[in-house]
């Protein structure tokens, strides 16, 4: 069972209220995290394998710099306990994050069909499909908003997302 926390603040970074989010979802168990933030019109990514205070000890998790974070505890379904497939995981452009908990039943139908169109994956999980569907449709000349309702019309399963 994974953790999902997302936070947009009026003041301050995101970064440390994601990591405290993060260490309160650690019952939950799990094999790796990580977190994004949005800052200067990028997506910046920390994660890795391993408890969040060995993750954090490498990576100094709570310094990523924004007031828009998401954060992610693992708990393996659909690829290995990996780096890169812990989350949260970006489209090709690196300007799309997503951390997911659920499963999203069709993920292979949708891999494919990405991958058809030209999209590469870095990952072996499931919610990797999110960020590139997200992707796709902005490139048809969506906004944002509207490629992430289109996105998850696509999708098939049980499953809460974060979206940056």
């Amino acid at each position: 069972m994974c953790g999902i926390f997302g936070c947009a603040l009026r003041d301050g970074e995101a970064a440390p209220l994601v990591l405290s989010a993060l260490k309160r979802l650690e019952y939950r168990g799990y094999d790796s995290c990580g977190e994004a933030t949005v800052f200067d019109g990028r997506i910046l990514v920390k994660k890795g394998v391993g408890k969040i205070d060995e993750v954090h000890a490498k990576l100094r998790l709570d310094d990523l710099p924004g007031r828009i974070g998401m954060g992610h505890t693992r708990w393996a379904t659909h690829g290995a306990p990996t780096q890169a497939n812990a989350h949260p995981h970006t489209d090709c452009t690196g300007r799309i994050a997503v951390v997911h908990n659920g499963i999203i039943e069709n993920f292979a139908e949708l891999r494919a069909e990405l991958e058809a169109k030209g999209h590469k994956f870095k990952s072996k999980t499931d919610t990797e499909v999110v960020p590139h569907l997200v992707e796709e449709f902005m490139a048809q000349g969506m906004g944002f908003v509207e490629a992430v309702a289109a996105a998850a019309r696509r999708l098939r399963g049980s499953f809460a997302l974060v979206i940056a």
